[in-house]
């Protein structure tokens, strides 16, 4: 069957193809996802030929998957950038990071933690020195939080799960097989440890935010359970994981967090990283420490 078929089959995994189905079109998603958005960058970034780049990019506009955004006129010159459609592709690429850190550079084992030694773990402490584009999430209380913050520090955790005493008919209980995943223990820790030193944080400059991908209202009950200070912001549609290509794992269905934590500058820019957290409470007491040493 030739590919020009597969994008006409019933099928929406074929249809999907007929889009995305090369290497160099997903390395291209990849990129811009991650804020490369002009030529010049997804060109030194790739290390492709400026043909077969053109070609890429001509197609994920021609498919409303990018648009153009003109930053310069003489002479012309556009960013790309993902459209709602394309935004609709992040959820893939995630899916593809996590197979690839659990199949193929992990031992396939299914697990919320890494290895200092691992990919996962290179990855995340890869990200000091970058800045972290605008990210925009929503919060337990419903409203838009960017992940960055307008003025000063902000600590951003990232956990995999964390849920309040579920009634019958509100946020139930965790999923099954959770507590047998290694790493999934200690999120109601790690999220009552910052809240218990969220005032020596400020006292030191910085705010802290938690993320999970998590819906709105799980969080908001668990927030409300806790009585946690700062917010509490879903990454459900896996926007900032996709961004930053931050680790993940899948379990009851979903992508989750691994457990990592982020300190970002006030010019949002990653100036100190942890992963793996073996003791989430004590990893509160060195970000604390790192903070500190740093402003």
């Amino acid at each position: 069957m030739r590919r020009e078929d597969l994008a006409d089959a019933d099928c929406g995994i074929a249809q999907a193809l007929g889009v995305v189905g090369d290497w160099w079109t997903v390395l291209v998603l990849r990129e811009v996802a991650g804020g490369v958005t002009r030529f010049d960058g997804l060109q030194g970034a790739l290390g492709v030929s400026r043909r077969t780049l053109t070609e890429k990019l001509a197609g994920l506009v021609d498919h409303g998957v990018l648009e153009r955004r003109a930053y310069s006129t003489r002479p012309p010159r556009h960013d790309y950038v993902l459209t709602p459609r394309g935004e609709g592709l992040l959820p893939v690429l995630v899916a593809l990071q996590e197979f690839g850190d659990r199949h193929l550079l992990g031992d396939g084992s299914l697990t919320a933690t890494a290895a200092s030694t691992s990919a996962e773990s290179a990855r995340v402490h890869a990200l000091v020195g970058r800045t972290v584009p605008s990210t925009v999430l929503t919060g337990a209380d419903g409203g838009a939080h960017d992940v960055r913050r307008e003025e000063g520090w902000r600590v951003v955790f990232c956990f995999p799960g964390a849920f309040a005493p579920g009634a019958a008919d509100g946020p139930g209980p965790y999923p099954p097989g959770w507590g047998d995943i290694p790493g999934t223990r200690g999120c109601t820790l790690e999220v009552t440890t910052y809240a218990a030193a969220y005032d020596r944080f400020l006292a030191a400059g910085a705010d802290v935010v938690g993320v999970s991908s998590q819906r709105p209202d799980e969080l908001r009950a668990f927030g409300d359970h806790v009585g946690a200070p700062f917010p509490l912001l879903s990454d459900d549609d896996l926007r900032l994981a996709s961004t930053l290509r931050l680790p993940v794992f899948r379990s009851a269905g979903q992508e989750r967090y691994k457990r990592q934590t982020l300190l970002l500058d006030p010019a949002g820019v990653v100036r100190a990283a942890q992963m793996p957290i073996t003791d989430p409470a004590g990893s509160v007491a060195e970000m604390l420490a790192e903070l500190t040493r740093l402003t």
